[in-house]
């Protein structure tokens, strides 16, 4: 969805997230608000493409299940780390793979409760947010524009050592550290 999308748009939006994680909490599915939407809900910018969750891989089938049963189309796209669900005029991801590997159930678990919209569901860590937007980050995608106002926005919510070590072995996230380190949105690390 462009930036420019009608107001109607972004509505449609907030009522997905809403109508997904009220269905999620009522099937007792394990989920958290990750992706813009997390960090929105953290005082950050607003996403303007879509929804995302986090569900434990081991509990991906439950939640598809879980949402059709409700009336929310479910589609398998061919990428084997997410579905997604569409309603209310918008696109949800649920993601089951993260970082290369299945989501643990212990990673959404360790999610803070938070009020979205009037609705108390899990997000997301502020750090394992960051994390996860640095992982993604490679040589197909490698825009640093929309990572910038998110740490800032996050900062002071980030354990920025963990995030330094959990992103060590990816040269994109150490180039955007040192961008961050110069713009003064970010510490430099301690020396040694």
């Amino acid at each position: 969805m462009p930036r420019s999308a009608e107001p109607e748009s972004q509505e449609a939006l907030r009522e997905a997230l809403k109508r997904v994680a009220v269905v999620l909490k009522e099937a007792g599915v394990p989920f958290a608000l990750t992706g813009g939407y997390a960090v929105w809900a953290r005082g950050g910018p607003e996403s303007v493409h879509d929804v995302d969750f986090l569900v434990a891989a081991e509990d991906a089938a439950q939640a598809a299940e879980a949402l059709e049963e409700r009336g929310v189309e479910v589609v398998q796209p061919p990428e084997d780390w997410l579905f997604k669900a569409y309603t209310d005029g918008a696109m949800v991801d649920l993601i089951h793979r993260h970082s290369g590997g299945p989501a643990p159930r212990s990673l959404v678990e360790d999610a803070d409760e938070l009020e979205v919209l009037s609705v108390q569901m899990p997000v997301l860590s502020a750090t394992e947010v960051v994390v996860q937007k640095m992982l993604a980050l490679d040589e197909h995608s490698c825009d640093f524009g929309p990572m910038i106002p998110v740490v800032r926005a996050l900062r002071e919510q980030v354990d920025l050592a963990r995030v330094r070590e959990e992103t060590a072995q990816s040269p994109f996230a150490a180039a955007l550290l040192f961008l961050l380190e110069r713009l003064d949105v970010v510490e430099p690390p301690a020396p040694a």
